[in-house]
């Protein structure tokens, strides 16, 4: 049987990159929430979490009960708003905070569509390289991956895979390319963003990466040319310079037109999950629960998955090379 305590601690393990951060999401200590989930997978029979020294990875039976976790806990913790809310009454004003290019792309048509719905609703729309540096006062902080910052709750809004990516012609110069190790032999164009190691990179072997003692392989890799804007490196590599490192959310049109292609398939990054992140656990406002359910609605199925002609459960199908 799960608990609520259960999805709760699964909400702040979806959250967060390590026990440790969830467990002080929880008011708990790292050691307490490692008892917990152990006793949580021996009562379901299933592994729900891979432990390695850099954190904790959901296998695909966790991914799923995280998913069932947020949903149950969300409509809990949203009875009251429900209950008090007049259609049509929502007012006040509603801060949003955005990556640059996720924020062009999908938030700032979402709030378009919020407007015309709700006009008694104020909005703005703050978008910045780095959003949780932009957060103070914010009301909804949207994320692609995890947040570092364990004083944020998460809420997760649709899948969205990473992806290694290069133009055919560069493709066509590659004489070998099997194992990510053979990436050091190539240029890599680096996208520096939110103060993080993104020249280091984490894969698993796509088929095993929910099986138990599944190995990973950690790649360091470098190159002359890096920026700090996504459409920028894109490009970079749409022209031949190099490989990237993409979110689904923004490769996936380029590589189902052709202008790039995606490389060693087989082998799978740590997914970034696109989550809205709110300051407090408790008290969602009418404001919040809004923007959380029109999210929900606009990125189900996930647009980009759409767009490139995929099953929207699936990141398969698209033009690859090993």
């Amino acid at each position: 049987m799960i608990e609520l305590d259960d999805m709760r601690l699964f909400r702040a393990l979806g959250g967060s990159r390590s026990l440790a951060a969830a467990a002080r999401l929880l008011n708990l200590t790292p050691p307490a929430v490692s008892v917990r989930l152990q006793r949580l997978e021996e009562r379901l029979g299933l592994q729900l979490a891979v432990r390695e020294a850099r954190g904790v990875t959901l296998t695909d039976e966790g991914l799923k009960l995280l998913d069932e976790s947020i949903d149950i806990l969300e409509r809990i913790e949203s009875i009251a708003s429900r209950v008090a809310e007049q259609s049509g009454s929502v007012s006040g004003h509603l801060r949003i905070v955005a990556p640059f290019g996720f924020g062009r792309a999908h938030v700032a048509p979402l709030v378009r569509r919020l407007h015309l719905s709700y006009p008694n609703l104020g909005v703005s729309l703050v978008l910045a390289e780095s959003p949780l540096s932009a957060a103070s006062g914010a009301d909804v902080v949207l994320s692609i991956g995890a947040a570092k910052s364990s004083s944020w709750v998460s809420h997760f809004l649709a899948p969205n895979e990473r992806f290694l990516c290069a133009s055919p012609e560069f493709v066509r110069r590659i004489e070998q390319l099997d194992h990510p190790a053979d990436l050091q032999r190539y240029e890599y164009l680096t996208l520096r963003e939110n103060d993080e190691d993104v020249t280091r990179l984490r894969f698993m072997p796509a088929g095993d990466s929910h099986k138990p003692g599944a190995k990973g392989i950690t790649v360091r890799l470098s190159g002359a040319l890096s920026s700090n804007d996504g459409t920028v490196i894109s490009e970079w590599a749409a022209n031949g310079l190099g490989v990237i490192e993409r979110s689904e959310w923004s490769a996936a049109g380029s590589i189902a037109s052709g202008k790039l292609v995606r490389l060693l398939p087989q082998w799978r990054l740590e997914p970034a999950p696109i989550l809205a992140l709110l300051p407090s656990r408790h008290a969602v406002t009418n404001r919040q629960r809004l923007f959380l359910e029109a999210a929900k609605r606009a990125f189900d199925p996930a647009p980009w998955r759409q767009a490139a002609g995929l099953d929207p459960g699936l990141t398969t199908g698209l033009p690859s090379v090993r």
